[in-house]
């Protein structure tokens, strides 16, 4: 029996295989940030969450792209540094900035209660959410995402002292970890095509799936 429009199963066939072949090109072409898909585990944590002192994980944050980066409080120049560009990459989405949420993770919580990091994040985008994990959770998530910290105690001859990575990783709606986003702290940062790699991939979570795509063409 013939399917819709006249359309035999072998042109279904072929128009499944050229909208795959099609998609592989795209995927990764024309992004400003590094592509990570396939290379890099998909979100999970367990923490707890600064502004209302909830244990969040993963789950609570399905359906939104997520941007996750790892800092301090009293960081002097980085963290402040990337957390403005962030907030001025949040202000040119606009309203397209609703699904996106941006999760500051401590790497300090000895110094970083959960009111010092509610404080602080407070001084940045709406957008951006403190996270706050036992030893244990933040050297778990820190482990999955190959993220580099040390914190060093002051002692009589050396100051206190923190250092972590400062990319920023971005996962779409599923979870699945998408974009490495290179350090936002030099005056030339690219805010507008980090700008630009959030819209593509809000627009691209809100695009009808390939099944769908294959029925308006049957």
């Amino acid at each position: 029996m013939a399917t819709r429009r006249g359309f035999g199963l072998a042109g279904i066939l072929f128009v499944i295989t050229a909208l795959a072949t099609l998609s592989g090109c795209d995927a990764d072409a024309g992004w400003r940030s590094t592509v990570i898909s396939g290379s890099s585990p998909p979100l999970e944590f367990s923490m707890t969450r600064a502004s209302d002192g909830r244990a969040v994980t993963e789950a609570d944050y399905r359906g939104e792209v997520v941007m996750l980066y790892f800092g301090y409080t009293f960081c002097p120049d980085v963290c402040p540094t990337t957390l403005a560009n962030v907030s001025r990459i949040l202000a040119r989405l606009g309203p397209q900035a609703e699904p996106v949420r941006v999760l500051f993770v401590t790497v300090d919580p000895n110094r970083d209660t959960l009111p010092v990091l509610k404080e602080y994040v407070k001084n940045f985008a709406p957008e951006i959410e403190g996270l706050r994990g036992a030893p244990d959770e933040l050297a778990a998530l820190a482990r999955r995402y190959r993220v580099a910290y040390s914190v060093t105690p002051e002692t009589k001859d050396h100051p206190y002292d923190v250092t972590h990575s400062s990319a920023i990783y971005v996962f779409d709606k599923s979870g699945a970890a998408r974009l490495l986003v290179s350090p936002l702290v030099a005056s030339n940062a690219d805010v507008a095509g980090v700008t630009a790699d959030l819209e593509r991939l809000i627009e691209e979570n809100n695009q009808p799936g390939l099944l769908a795509r294959l029925w308006r063409l049957i």
